[in-house]
């Protein structure tokens, strides 16, 4: 018994000096746990913050950009005939060029900007020759009004004539001349065959769709069909949305802002002002007969983009305008709307 009491006590001792041992350790690395513990503490509630923004932000509805369908007016005309919208193939047809033309920015903007110089241009030859106004939007969506575009079938020129076309309606066409290029005989041209459509087809949206589809194309489609008028027409693709087109850009650019396009007028493209040298013999150098009349060859063929060549045989000895940059236009670069 006594032995046994004894062998308690050594190790009640034995387990005394361990605790000694165990405390003298803490005691000596407590400056480690304080920063393991404050360690665990700290990631803890960073776990717990980042699970909670987490949470946040799956509740939060990230929008990158609002986007809006553009607003179908309530009654729209071409040429004076109305478009009849309540025909849900009709309003959705001028849906999608709203769509696409008030969502392609860059190129409606520059559109806009546009405008104002090309409608100086061929505004007074429609009113003159009597054809609607709103065939200048015919001319926009055909070149975009770029007096120099080349479609890949040929037709050139705002008004995108081709070349056996052009000819029929009295457009010089050699090496030297295009008179595609030159707008103001090309929407003379263009007025003559826009005339001449109406005359048969006796309304002006068919008008506007011949002038992509061609006459020949619009006949085989009435033959076919035993429709008359455009809407009631089934067309090759491009002629469907061709009209439609013209529509939505007349929409657009008569009230830009009502589709998010703010452009002041100072930013707009002005007129550029010009006078006319005429000539009747041939030109041996259009860089020595810019450099003549104080301009140079860039803007001079910026003018006169129907001169085809740096020179002018003009074998025929025909008399031609051509036009000269007006003042320090170029330098001088004021908006006159």
């Amino acid at each position: 018994m006594r032995y046994f009491c004894e062998l308690q006590r050594n190790e009640f001792l034995g387990l005394i000096k361990k605790m000694k041992q165990i405390i003298m350790t803490v005691e000596k690395h407590k400056a480690i746990v304080f920063i393991l513990l404050f360690a665990a503490g700290f990631f803890l509630s960073q776990s717990v913050s980042l699970s909670a923004h987490g949470e946040e932000n799956e509740k939060k509805k990230v929008v990158l950009q609002e986007v809006n369908t553009p607003p179908i007016p309530n009654k729209l005309f071409f040429a004076g005939e109305e478009v009849p919208l309540g025909h849900f193939d009709i309003r959705e047809n001028l849906d999608r060029e709203l769509m696409v033309n008030c969502y392609f920015h860059s190129q409606t903007l520059r559109y806009i900007k546009l405008a104002p110089r090309y409608f100086k241009i061929i505004e007074p030859i429609l009113e003159q020759d009597t054809i609607p106004d709103d065939f200048k939007y015919l001319a926009l969506a055909e070149s975009g009004f770029d007096p120099k575009a080349v479609s890949p079938a040929g037709a050139v020129g705002i008004w995108q004539f081709m070349k056996s076309t052009a000819k029929d309606y009295g457009l010089e066409i050699n090496d030297e001349i295009d008179e595609r290029y030159h707008i103001e005989k090309a929407t003379k041209a263009a007025c003559k065959y826009l005339k001449e459509s109406y005359a048969k087809y006796g309304n002006w949206t068919t008008v506007a769709a011949s002038y992509n589809v061609g006459r020949n194309g619009i006949d085989r489609q009435v033959e076919r069909q035993k429709e008359s008028h455009y809407y009631n027409l089934l067309l090759p693709e491009e002629t469907m949305r061709y009209v439609f087109r013209i529509l939505a850009l007349k929409v657009i650019l008569e009230s830009p802002e009502q589709y998010g396009f703010n452009v002041p007028n100072h930013e707009k493209y002005p007129s550029i002002s010009y006078k006319t040298v005429e000539v009747d013999s041939s030109v041996t150098s259009f860089a020595d007969f810019a450099h003549h009349f104080g301009t140079n060859y860039k803007l001079l063929k910026m003018l006169n983009p129907w001169l085809r060549e740096p020179y002018l045989k003009n074998a025929g000895g025909k008399t031609y305008e051509i036009k000269i940059p007006k003042g320090r236009f170029r330098k001088n670069y004021t908006t006159e709307l």
